[in-house]
Order: structure tokens, then sequence, then C-alpha cells
């Protein structure tokens, strides 16, 4: 006997249910997107390793990246992100674009990660960015846009909400507390971690970097702080905008989220799961600057976030937040009654489908009850009957597998017919 072939590890196989997902939220993240004016782009599946060299760090450079040589001995890489790609896509047509740019995308990307529930090597991402405009209101506009998804997928702000911070407001902070700028990365990961330790081993961890004790006391008094943001005229104006939006209930001021240090630099968010023990991060970003110079490009800024689709798509199946699983898209059976009236079952078909109604044909001759037990795990609505009485009378009969009813239907009225009982349920 032959063994079965593995998938490779980390990837994933899309059943029809984990399409109709997929499919879901590339549906709702379109809606959110095009909601406030954003145009589809993507980029290559494949790029260059010296694509990601300069800007993303050795961490996904050599660990988390799939490399290899192509048959020209270029090393290139499946994509890990998609950032690099959209700069590079800016530059080169940089003096013809109109700005701000707004641009998304959903689209596959490829990490060595290690495979854990949330977390896969291969997944969708949706990427979503504004560029050539450096304003709090820009930095609203796509906290606002992640706060729609968020409505649109039927998410309440009592089970998610959106973390604010801006790293120009904790640079204000770490130095009114003298804290050296060779720690600063440190003591960003110091803040990161505050409610993943115990107030003693956070402490501990804070002193062994290097702080002392009035630093370190000074910082948890900021951290504590949710006040804080309104020190900051950036935030100020972020947080006018998104009352303005109307999408301020699923927005907090949060000055322990700090995320990437040497990447972002003004406005950071991130949506977080609160309605558990565990607090899931859902999706991220914030505002950067010189997206540009490392791809030749003249320095832009921008602002923008992601959001993969493992996690969001666990704390929806978890949340029932979910539509019902469609079996198919029919909701009409053709029976086959036998292989002389074949024909005629797909000239009925046909009919049906001209009409813009979709059907299935059943693809040999069985008795009849096996193909309505068919139709009804498939969840379909209604089947249609053509023996040879009712081809000679010209009538066909329908089924409502609902509820078992049954009337006979003259052949030239079967599309009206149809159309009604399938609009009334």
């Amino acid at each position: 006997m032959t063994s079965k072939v593995p998938t490779v590890k980390g990837t994933r196989e899309f059943y029809p249910e984990q399409m109709a997902l997929r499919n879901y939220l590339y549906k709702k993240v379109r809606a959110a997107s095009e909601n406030y004016g954003y145009q589809e782009y993507d980029g290559p599946f494949l790029e260059t390793i010296d694509l990601y060299a300069a800007k993303s760090g050795d961490e996904l450079v050599k660990k988390q990246s799939f490399v290899f040589e192509d048959r020209g001995g270029v090393e290139v890489t499946l994509r890990p992100e998609l950032t690099p790609s959209l700069a590079r896509m800016i530059a080169a047509k940089q003096n013809e674009l109109i700005y701000p740019v707004r641009w998304w995308s959903f689209g596959p990307f490829w990490r060595y990660e290690q495979p854990q529930k949330g977390r896969t090597r291969e997944f969708f991402q949706w990427n979503i960015d504004m560029i050539g405009v450096d304003s709090p209101e820009a930095d609203a506009e796509l906290i606002a846009v992640g706060a729609t998804f968020l409505r649109l997928v039927g998410v309440s702000p009592d089970r998610v909400q959106i973390y604010v911070n801006n790293r120009r407001l904790m640079t204000s902070q770490f130095d009114a507390l003298d804290i050296p700028i060779e720690k600063r990365l440190e003591v960003s990961n110091l803040v990161d971690r505050r409610s993943k330790l115990e107030p003693a081993k956070w402490d501990a961890y804070g002193l062994e970097i290097g702080l002392n004790q009035k630093q370190l006391d000074g910082l948890k008094i900021i951290l504590d702080d949710f006040d804080l943001w309104k020190k900051s005229e950036e935030l100020t104006r972020t947080f006018a905008a998104l009352e303005a939006m109307g999408v301020e209930e699923y927005v907090k001021f949060v000055p322990s989220i700090v995320r990437g240090l040497l990447y972002y630099t003004g406005t950071v968010f991130e949506a977080f799961d609160t309605s558990g023990s565990l607090k899931r991060s859902l999706y991220g970003g914030g505002r950067y600057d010189n997206l540009l110079e490392d791809v030749g490009g003249q320095p832009l800024p921008g602002v923008g976030f992601a959001m993969g689709d493992v996690g969001i798509g666990i704390f929806l199946q978890e949340a029932g937040l979910l539509p019902e699983f469609v079996r198919t898209p029919a909701q009409i059976l053709v029976t086959m009654f036998d292989e002389k009236l074949s024909q005629e079952s797909y000239k009925l078909a046909a009919q049906l489908r001209e009409a813009s109604i979709y059907t299935i044909v059943y693809p040999e001759s069985a008795k009849l009850p096996k193909q309505f037990k068919f139709a009804d795990r498939m969840r379909m609505k209604l089947a249609l009957v053509l023996g040879p009485d009712e081809v000679e009378k010209g009538l066909v009969v329908v089924k409502n597998l609902s509820n078992g009813e049954q009337v006979q239907v003259a052949r030239e009225a079967i599309v009206e017919s149809v159309s009604r009982l399938l609009l009334n349920g």
C-alpha cells in the first residue's frame, strides 16, 4: 500500500470550509479598505533576499526567510513581508503617483516559523498603507480602517480594543528620565514585557538592563498614566479625528504599546482580543518615516498596518462570528431520472442558469431518494424532477427540500416559479 505523502511542515490546505473563511476575510478586508478609498495592489511572491537585508534585520533575513538560489545564481526568497516591495514599487514611479497614495493588499506570505496554534509558515496577510503624508489625521484614518473591519465582522468594542501610543511621546518621557539612547531598545523591550512578567521579575529585569531605581520608579509612573496622551499634540489630534470618524469606542491609549523601535517613528497601534485572560494581538502598525531611501527613492512618510489571516480566523471562529458554511453555491438540484432523459435534465439546468439561478445536475441516474439525500446533505433548497410523464406533458415536479412539499409547474413557467420559491425561503 502506497504511503500518504505529507504536506510541507507549516503549510496549509484549504478545503472548502477553510477556503470559505479565507474568502470571507478577503471580502471584509476589501470592504473596509475600499470604504476609505484605498486601491488594491500586489507585489511579486518571489524577491531577492537583498531587498530585505537593509531594512528588516538579521532575524527575518537569516532565520525566518525561505531562501534558495535560482538557476541564475541569485539568492531569492518567498516573500516574508510586503513593505520592502511596496517601497520599491513606490520609488519606481515616485514622480508619477498622486499623493497621498492609499494602497491595500491581501496575499500569501511565508516565514520559517515554529508552527503552533495561530502561527504557520504559510499565511495570508492584509497590508494597508497611506504614503506621502505625515499628519495625525492620517494616523487616525488607518486606525479607523481597522476599527471598520472589526465592525464589518461583527466584533464589538467590548471584545477587541485598539491600543494606541506614540513613539515621540515615549522618547520625550525617556529623555526626562535621563535614559541613555543606547539603552532605549532594551527599555522598550522592558515596557513591552510589563504585562507578561510578574511585578518582581519585571523590576529585576529593569535593574538588570541598567536602569537605576529612580528611573525604574519613574518608568512605572509613566506606564500607569493613561492620561499621558494629553501631553502629545499628535495624539490629541489623532483621538479628536477618531472621535469625529465615529470609532472612538474601539480605541484606547495604552502607554505600554511600543512596537518596533527600529521601524516605527510616531503613532503606533495594536488591536487586542480583550475578552479573555490571554490578550491576543490581532493586528498592528503605525507611522514610519523614510520609507524609500533604502531602495533608491526620495524619503516619504507613511502609516499602515498588517493583519494575518490565521490569528483573526481563529478569533472569529472561537467567538462564533463566522457565517454558516455554505456547502454549495447552487440552491437547485435537477435530478437525473434515467440516461434516456439525461438531455432533458441538462436542458432544464441550462434554462435556469441562463436566468442566473445556480444549478447542479446529478451526474448519473440513481434512485430518486439517493439524489434527494445528496441535495439535502448539500443543504440545497429545491429538487426538480423530470420523468417521462413530466416531459410528455411539459411539466416539472418541484420538491421543497425543507418541508417535503411537491408541486407541478409548467416548463415555460419554471424560472418564475423557482425564483419565487427561493425568494420566499
